[in-house]
């Protein structure tokens, strides 16, 4: 008794807000991430000077309303509470960004995105040229009102998935589920609020320097991960559920072994086979109107 209340102590004194101001959930396991972290700290000092370096360098990462109170309800620097409150200098990115790009505007989803950058950099100018980054050049017509790109990309999964993973994708048309309704939020909001924080950081970081294949290799990667759980269930609501829970554990906590996993378990993905499959996709969504 003694020593479970000890242990209980301990963990009363973790505190339960992260570094990037969100709470951490009641079952979150502490020992299981303290050893990853451990661990990854090495890493993330190996990256931070290969940033660094390359920024210094003048490499290719360069400068190139609003849900406020649905953003980030969990995190304490989005409050209004807070001081700083961040609610403030998101609203001036996306409305910046509006005035700057008025094919695009506002659409839902950027402020979650938006939001994250903001807390990265500590600066409204670097978030907005980061935003103008992805929403711009690498996921055009995402934010469009049309959507055409990110309808376009939903599609593209689900013919990977056909290639790669038959027997999932069987499944899910079989269910006559679409892309759209499991894999939706994994596009638009760029996994934010879906995978861990860190996590998600190491997707954009490659997301900025490699490209939007990236999604794809990071959905492919869950669904082979967890094909055999997937594929254990019996309905549609059963297959809603199988994809959030493979976007939770250890194996997405633990951001750098799943990133070696994402460049290699889902196998050769060329740009130029992304690039055919998006041509013949987006072509058959333009016909159906």
């Amino acid at each position: 008794m003694e020593a479970a209340g000890r242990a209980q102590a301990a963990r009363d004194r973790v505190p339960r807000i992260d570094p990037y101001g969100f709470e951490r959930p009641e079952d979150f396991d502490y020992a299981a991430y303290e050893e990853f972290f451990s661990a990854y700290l090495a890493i993330l000092t190996r990256r931070a000077i290969k940033w660094s370096r390359l920024l210094k360098g003048g490499g290719a990462v360069q400068r190139s309303m609003t849900d406020m109170n649905r953003t980030f309800p969990d995190n304490v620097r989005f409050r209004k509470d807070a001081e700083p409150c961040l609610q403030g200098p998101l609203y001036n990115v996306l409305l910046a960004y509006g005035h700057h790009n008025h094919g695009v505007g506002y659409c839902q989803g950027m402020n979650f995105i938006a939001g994250y950058l903001i807390l990265v950099t500590k600066s409204e100018e670097e978030a907005f040229w980061l935003l103008d980054a992805l929403v711009g050049r690498i996921l055009p017509d995402y934010y469009s009102p049309s959507m055409l790109g990110l309808k376009t990309d939903q599609e593209v999964l689900g013919e990977l998935v056909r290639t790669k993973l038959p027997a999932v994708a069987a499944l899910m048309d079989g269910h006559g589920v679409l892309w759209t309704l499991v894999a939706s939020r994994w596009f638009i909001c760029l996994f934010v609020d879906v995978l861990p924080v860190e996590t998600v950081l190491r997707v954009w970081d490659c997301l900025f320097s490699e490209g939007s294949k990236i999604i794809f290799r990071v959905a492919l990667t869950l669904l082979k991960h967890h094909q055999a759980s997937i594929l254990e269930a019996t309905s549609v609501p059963d297959l809603c559920e199988k994809f959030k829970e493979i976007t939770r554990g250890r194996f997405v906590t633990e951001c750098h072994s799943f990133m070696q996993r994402v460049f290699s378990e889902p196998g050769s993905l060329s740009r130029a086979s992304i690039a055919r499959l998006r041509e013949r996709c987006r072509a058959q969504l333009l016909a159906q109107g």
